[in-house]
């Protein structure tokens, strides 16, 4: 890979990014005709919203009937107000905003929008979004600007489920949604639209002139696919990108850039299989959860970009369980207490044994996450001085995936939003294995039955409690060992304004990253 890149203008309407080994042009100063170059360590699987991309909104190709503001409020987005909600909950009802054609220059119509909703129900597409939305039985265009959503039960956070891109019917109908051709070249609403998308390279966007939000204030958007963290920095620091996703500690010394922390409820933790003679036992996973010093990785791995996580659901949430937090720093001798107790007994070389067991077991990491293996390393550390050993195995995300439910695994997750969002599948047991989902195969009817009480309520009150029993559960039970909330860091070049961080999700990648609001941005 060439060191230094030159990113070329617009050809015609194509928008290319172009390797250069000449240093007196791979300094080229960028100029305002320039599109925004971005680059992220996430590439997305696909383009179409049915399939799950960009389902919390700002994808910059597609709209949902509403969208998010910089404080993560609701606001209107292909509605022409927020939906209305019956009085039973049952019954929401959306009026779309005239005048909004899809980048092709059809029409966007009520249809479009049921069609987009009835494919993700539909049982013959590969859509893992269909369980987001059981609550809902019926979506019917009532006339060309009217969709009226009809749910089995009150599901309080409804309206949050409406950021889904929607799709035009007519470039759908009648296809298998599951290998369509607009899965990679897709059609939207939004603010750009698709020019090419490069596999393990890049995607390629340009500005959509007749948005409805208002023309985009630059002339497109190229996002860059490099997911090793070391090289992606690299490239960032030879000038190639406007702003760029870093780990914290590759988030320095860049000239000519200012860096962005952004918070989150994206957090990291050990995910722990269960039925696995070593990680399904308590004691250990128990264990595990004292061992770990969680101050010292904000602090060293971090580089205070961040603070400790002891579950799911962010502590700056009105439905986090207070009691679940525990010490920041390690406690090895509760660690060793709780081990003796469960017949875990120090061997000769220090690390502990149950009969012939020996107290290890195997943690994996994503090879190109720099963040995940200094986590992982302190991990090892750390369960060492309990004795516990951990060998680590940093693997491509396709070798780790077979392995999910035998070996344990740095994971990261979260979510700004409601605590139904992501935790339902994430810990359910009906998901074991299915995606990403439950990958350790955590399996407690207490905690199904909390997170299916949190799901059917919409009293308030009803849904904190089935929230904290959730909580209380998994501290119990640790399916994982919860390390730490991450504050996002961003690279940014000087020069660049519109850039509005706002609270974000572990979902960061083309969508919902600190380029959410991209189209505003300009270069001097």
């Amino acid at each position: 890979m060439p060191t230094r890149r030159l990113l070329a203008a617009f050809a015609a309407t194509a928008l290319v990014l172009g390797a250069c080994s000449d240093p007196s042009t791979a300094e080229r100063t960028p100029t305002a005709s320039d599109p925004i170059v971005l680059a992220t360590g996430g590439e997305p699987d696909t383009l179409n919203p049915v399939l799950g991309f960009g389902v919390d909104g700002a994808s910059l190709i597609f709209d949902g009937l509403v969208s998010r503001d910089g404080q993560n409020n609701l606001v209107p987005a292909l509605a022409a107000e927020l939906p209305a909600v019956s009085t039973d909950g049952r019954t929401v009802t959306a009026k779309l905003r005239p005048g909004v054609t899809f980048h092709n220059g059809t029409a966007l119509t009520a249809e479009d929008v049921a069609f987009t909703y009835r494919s993700v129900l539909d049982p013959k597409v590969d859509s893992v979004l269909r369980s987001d939305l059981d609550m809902l039985t019926k979506v019917e265009a009532t006339d060309a600007s009217t969709v009226v959503f009809t749910l089995k039960y009150a599901y309080a956070p409804f309206l949050q489920r409406l950021t889904l891109g929607i799709v035009p019917a007519k470039a759908l109908q009648g296809q298998d949604i599951n290998k369509a051709g607009f899965n990679q070249k897709p059609v939207g609403t939004g603010p750009y639209k698709v020019t090419s998308w490069t596999p393990g390279d890049r995607l390629v966007l340009a500005a959509n002139d007749t948005y409805h939000g208002g023309k985009p204030a630059n002339s497109g958007v190229i996002v860059a696919f490099v997911d090793d963290d070391n090289v992606r920095a690299q490239r960032a620091r030879a000038g190639e990108f406007d702003a760029a996703e870093l780990a914290p500690k590759l988030a320095t010394t860049f000239a000519g850039f200012t860096v962005q922390r952004v918070p989150s409820a994206d957090y990291r933790g050990m995910m722990l299989p269960f039925g696995r003679p070593v990680t399904g036992d308590t004691a250990i996973r128990q264990a595990l959860n004292v061992a770990v010093d969680r101050g010292a990785m904000v602090k060293g791995v971090l580089g205070g970009a961040g603070e400790p996580a002891f579950g799911p659901v962010p502590p700056n949430s009105p439905f986090a369980e207070p009691s679940v937090a525990g010490n920041t720093a390690a406690d090895t001798a509760e660690a060793g207490q709780l081990l003796d107790a469960a017949g875990w007994a120090p061997d000769g070389d220090g690390i502990r044994a149950k009969g012939s067991q020996r107290a290890a077991f195997t943690l994996m990491y994503p090879a190109g996450d720099s963040l995940r293996k200094e986590l992982a390393l302190a991990v090892v550390a750390d369960a060492k001085k309990a004795g516990i050993e951990i060998k680590l195995d940093g693997l491509t995300w396709d070798a780790i995936r077979p392995r999910m439910k035998a070996d344990a695994l740095i994971m990261g997750w979260g979510t700004p939003y409601d605590p139904d969002f992501i935790s339902y599948k994430l810990f359910g047991s009906q998901f074991a294995g299915e995606a990403s989902y439950n990958p350790g195969h955590y399996n407690s009817p207490v905690a199904d039955k909390a997170l299916q009480d949190g799901r059917d309520h919409a009293d308030e009150a009803t849904r904190k409690q089935a929230y904290a029993t959730f909580q209380k559960q998994l501290a119990t039970d640790v399916p994982w060992v919860f390390l730490t909330y991450l504050q996002h860091t961003y690279v940014v070049r000087n020069g660049i304004t519109g850039v509005t961080p706002r609270v974000e999700a572990h979902e960061h990648g083309v969508e919902n990253s600190l380029w959410w609001n991209v189209h505003t941005w300009t270069k001097r």
